[in-house]
């Protein structure tokens, strides 16, 4: 049976220098040469990983923003899912931010973004650039985001994301980017990865037991849950390590995913 492989970019598909690998590459592609689909499926906005849509030459959908939006990158696509939540929820932290001790606080949709301090704009984050036209007030943001994204200190996240739980958990949900900054996601309540691979199992009127869904991370949990065989990585969470049907033997930085695709495939 032809598998949909679904994909983790940070801490499970890219290495610690946040690339795809030649190995890791060519391993996916022979999967996709035997039949496999490979989907990415990535808290990232697509304007931050669409270089590894393409460095792996998919030409399948990507699910982006922990599932807030499923998409066919560069086309028109009828089956498109993107999923908001109401502005008010932006301006609300905003005016915390002070006693939330957040660096900064940024909107986003499929197409820009938004940020109420220019001078933490950072290129590589927002891969683009940044003007008086993307700061972040209530004349600028005039649509529902589909994403918010907030920064503080590594030690204070955790009270940060508990407090924003607090007071907006019935709207919203709040995870973790991955990577090396210490940034929070807020999505739509019920918006996660599963909800993507979801969707698309119904669009291609496939069966979620022939996903085998690799992350490391707790934004990962119900996606691997969901999937038929879910895959955690070696350096996963203990959490996302928990809900796994099986553990790869090696980290990300040694090809971890590539290495239990070989042998899980026969490749």
């Amino acid at each position: 049976m032809k598998k949909m492989i679904a994909i983790d970019l940070d801490g499970t598909t890219l290495n610690q220098d946040s690339q795809i690998t030649d190995r890791t590459a060519k391993t996916l592609q022979r999967a996709i040469d035997d039949g496999h689909s490979v989907v990415i499926a990535t808290g990232r906005p697509y304007r931050m990983s669409g270089n590894f849509y393409r460095q792996l030459n998919l030409n399948t959908p990507m699910i982006n923003f922990n599932g807030a939006l499923v998409h066919l990158p560069e086309q028109t696509w009828a089956q498109e899912l993107e999923t908001s939540f109401n502005r008010s929820i932006v301006f609300d932290l905003m005016n915390e931010k002070k006693n939330l001790k957040l660096d900064f606080i940024a909107a986003e949709n499929r197409d820009t973004f938004f940020i109420d301090d220019l001078s933490f704009f950072d290129r590589a984050m927002f891969a683009g650039e940044a003007t008086s036209d993307n700061l972040l007030t209530e004349n600028t943001l005039i649509k529902d985001p589909t994403s918010m994204i907030v920064r503080s200190q590594p030690n204070n996240l955790k009270s940060v994301s508990e407090e924003i739980k607090q007071q907006f958990g019935d709207t919203v949900e709040v995870n973790t980017w991955g990577g090396p900054n210490a940034i929070l996601e807020i999505v739509a309540k019920g918006i996660q990865k599963a909800h993507g691979l979801a969707h698309l199992v119904k669009v291609f009127d496939t069966d979620a037991e022939d996903i085998i869904a690799f992350g490391d991370e707790h934004n990962d949990v119900e996606m691997l849950e969901y999937a038929g065989w879910g895959v955690a990585m070696a350096n996963g969470t203990d959490q996302v390590q928990s809900v796994a049907n099986d553990v790869t033997a090696k980290p990300n930085t040694e090809d971890g995913m590539a290495d239990y695709l070989e042998k899980y495939l026969d490749l």
